[in-house]
């Protein structure tokens, strides 16, 4: 569904009562007004708010002006009133404009940020800054998504509204901030690190099937060579001495419990033979299957 789509069924309104306010960035984000303008013709006239007003166009043509400021705008872009702004807007009788609108505050520890503290938000808190721009990121998608959880309403729709309003508020921002603002570095992502821990995940999550180099391999989409080469060089251990260990670890804590047997303790831990896993289970912690559950594990620990 497109956001003329949504427009036509008037659905955007609905999100008054259900998406008030969210918690964005350090930020509290207040909603108070969700709609559209939609043909034929029209003009609302000079006036301002106490808040943030945002339009995006998705067709048609008309004129937004702030104070004595009148910008063309059209399909394609977001214009913004700032808390305080003295503004109109006028559609084009020829070619209607069409809008989504939303308006919220903004409350928070950044609304003045320091010169080397901006980000996302500059956008917003800069009174300086622009109205009118194009780059409009996600803001059709995410008020088309929204508009979808408002009707008709469903269990989660509270998580939900919450984090897309976020996404709203961070895109409207993003819209009309320096580029500069917006650059960050990036999160280190050391991608063998994640190979690794994808491969000791497919291991604790099979402790009790039959495991090969193979199974591990194909889930992180490598070679058997190469996914035993990463996982021994991060490790120190191969994948099937890992696989071992975490499974007689696996058992130790499963033999505290007196219910199940011994057997079922070992076919639960991937030993189809009790005396294969009596004989693994010693050779690593020193004694039994049976004097560890004795003991309650102290010889263990």
């Amino acid at each position: 569904m497109s956001l003329a789509d949504v427009a036509g069924a008037g659905r955007l309104p609905d999100l008054t009562g259900l998406l008030d306010t969210c918690q964005v960035g350090g930020f509290r984000a207040d909603f108070v007004s969700w709609g559209f303008y939609t043909k034929p013709a029209w003009r609302n006239y000079w006036h301002r708010h106490s808040f943030y007003e945002v339009c995006l166009a998705y067709t048609g043509a008309g004129r937004f002006s702030v104070g004595g400021e009148h910008h063309d705008v059209g399909t394609g872009e977001v214009f913004l009133a700032r808390p305080g702004d003295v503004h109109e807007i006028e559609s084009s009788r020829e070619d209607p404009l069409g809008i989504a609108f939303w308006g919220f505050t903004l409350r928070g520890g950044r609304e003045a940020p320091g010169p080397d503290e901006r980000g996302w938000w500059s956008g917003l808190t800069d009174p300086a800054g622009p109205v009118v721009s194009r780059r409009t990121g996600s803001l059709a998608e995410v008020v088309t998504a929204l508009a979808g959880y408002a009707d008709p309403v469903r269990s989660g729709y509270d998580a939900g509204l919450a984090g897309l309003g976020a996404a709203l508020v961070v895109d409207t921002a993003r819209a009309f901030a320096n580029e500069d603002d917006l650059q960050v570095e990036p999160p280190p992502r050391d991608r063998p690190s994640q190979v690794v821990a994808a491969m000791r995940r497919h291991l604790a999550d099979n402790l009790c099937r039959p495991v090969r180099v193979r199974d591990v391999a194909a889930t992180v989409h490598l070679s058997e060579r190469h996914a035993e080469r990463m996982f021994r060089e991060q490790t120190g251990a191969s994948l099937m001495a890992t696989l071992r260990r975490m499974r007689l670890e696996l058992a130790a804590a499963l033999l505290l419990d007196t219910g199940p047997t011994v057997t079922e303790v070992a076919r639960a831990c991937g030993y189809p033979d009790v005396r294969a896993f009596s004989t693994a289970f010693r050779r690593l912690h020193g004694h039994s299957p049976l004097e560890h559950r004795a003991r309650s594990g102290t010889l263990h620990l």
